[in-house]
């Protein structure tokens, strides 16, 4: 059988993760791994989830945990989540929220919501790297995202009517982005809310890491900003994706969607026709932890990453040559760097892997055309202080002697 020709055109823009390799690293013993942008296991509430396991599957609970059920989501985890959101500047009602199988699933449904092939999905310059897998499978044409710019939304058009399509919407992290750690200030997000506006496009906020503010004030998400504005949530036009998986567990795959009830609508409809729904036993499980812990959990949470951020931070000042620039993440857990002009990221993590022994992810991967390959995300989340001290004393001198 000759696969190729049964496959359909966006088959060939799907590409394995840099960092789903990377993650197979980790099981070598001597190998300090910044790469993977994942929880530490040994932070996860393993106590709380193995209680609410054995009450959901005790008694008549058992039947609905291991039943199918709605598409929405379960209902006591929807309205915990509207509970939480308001706390954000973002009151919702249980029917404004649906559970997704982790913000990735959401953004597939929303590549596949909006996007026709050589339709133009405006996102930032670096971006998350799952965003632009997530999309691509969609055939869209990328435009640069930079809410601080000056480019207006009429070029933005234009550019995107000539590429044969139209804009359909703007996607960004906010808040501790991934890769770059940064946040986009309270004006960017209301720049950004305004060019949504002359475009007429959606924006989706994917907030994954907003909880993990370590320092400084915290902005509005650009949903509670919009509201503010509009005064009903099904009058605006953001979406807002959550996830627990950076909080409480990334096995669990339990994320989920605020927007107006169209969106919802729609929504629901393709997770009828992609999965029925989210595992109800994960869902009764995480609500439970949620409702017990979040609180106290996200705040150790923030205590112990906030460190380790602080001390990758100092490692870095002690150890970089000249020439070599990084991210100040106020949350999170990504530090950019910018290595010198004619430098490659993955030239280094080959160099990295065979004399150093540390991993990182070279930046390539996270702009929607491969440039700027003089880039690297390293994540602090999974190394304590020690391993960060050796790891940027390490890739200092690598990068000093390239």
């Amino acid at each position: 059988m000759d696969w190729q020709q049964v496959l359909a055109t966006r088959s060939g823009r799907m590409k394995a993760s840099e960092i789903r390799e990377l993650l197979k690293l980790l099981d070598q013993p001597d190998i300090i791994s910044f790469a993977g942008g994942i929880p530490d296991p040994a932070l996860f509430p393993a106590a709380a989830f193995r209680d609410a396991m054995d009450r959901a599957l005790t008694g008549p609970m058992a039947g609905a945990a291991l039943q199918y059920s709605v598409s929405e989501g379960y209902k006591p985890l929807r309205e915990w989540i509207a509970g939480h959101m308001a706390t954000i500047g973002i009151p919702c009602a249980a029917d404004q929220v649906l559970i997704t199988s982790g913000s990735q699933q959401a953004l597939d449904y929303l590549g596949k919501l909006f996007l026709d092939p050589a339709d133009t999905a405006l996102v930032t310059w670096p971006a998350y790297m799952g965003a632009l897998g997530a999309f691509n499978a969609y055939e869209p044409r990328y435009d640069r995202l930079d809410p601080k710019g000056n480019r207006p939304a009429e070029a933005i058009a234009e550019a995107a009517e000539a590429a044969g399509g139209r804009v359909k919407f703007a996607y960004l992290s906010a808040d501790f982005a991934n890769p770059t750690g940064e946040t986009l200030g309270r004006s960017g997000r209301e720049a950004l809310l305004d060019l949504a506006e002359a475009l007429d496009i959606p924006i989706i906020e994917d907030a994954a890491y907003q909880a993990l503010r370590y320092d400084g004030a915290a902005v509005p998400p650009i949903l509670a900003l919009e509201l503010a504005r509009k005064g009903d949530l099904n009058a605006c036009r953001t979406i807002y994706s959550g996830s627990f998986s950076k909080v409480l567990s990334p096995g669990l795959r339990v994320g989920w969607v605020v927007a107006a009830a169209p969106v919802i609508q729609r929504l629901v409809l393709m997770k009828q026709a992609a999965d029925l729904h989210s595992p109800t036993l994960n869902q009764i499980a995480t609500e439970q932890v949620a409702r017990a812990i979040f609180d106290d959990h996200t705040a150790n949470l923030r205590r112990v990453y906030g460190a380790r951020r602080d001390a990758m931070l100092a490692a870095l000042a002690r150890h970089m040559p000249e020439g070599v620039r990084w991210t100040k993440p106020e949350g999170g857990m990504f530090v950019w760097l910018t290595l010198p002009e004619g430098m490659d990221g993955a030239d280094l993590l080959a160099q990295s892997l065979k004399s150093e022994r540390v991993a990182f992810v070279p930046g390539r991967a996270f702009f929607a055309d491969g440039s700027n390959g003089n880039t690297l995300r390293l994540s602090f989340s999974c190394a304590d202080e020690a391993m960060i001290e050796e790891g940027m004393k390490r890739l200092g001198r690598l990068i000093g002697a390239s």
